[in-house]
């Protein structure tokens, strides 16, 4: 896991969850940002987000800790043995 931190991009990779074909990035605090170029005045809108990048394989691994305990919990809610 590589925590890179807040990020600015555009509205295509402004979204909770980037798959690549060896990396999945996380996305959180979607924000949309305008801001104005000092120099041109021109108005701009892109996005800023906190970012944290995983190995596909790294990415895989923790989503199925986080089921097992999903489930371990859920049983322990229901009574389930």
């Amino acid at each position: 896991m590589k925590d890179v931190g807040i990020v600015h991009g555009s509205r295509e990779q402004a979204v909770p969850l980037v798959v690549g074909a060896d990396t999945v990035y996380i996305h959180t605090d979607i924000e949309e940002v305008t801001e104005t170029d000092p120099t041109t005045g021109e108005i701009r809108t892109d996005f800023k987000y906190h970012e944290i990048q995983y190995g596909k394989d790294e990415y895989i691994r923790l989503m199925a800790e986080q089921t097992d305990e999903n489930n371990r919990l859920m049983n322990l809610i229901l009574g389930v043995k």
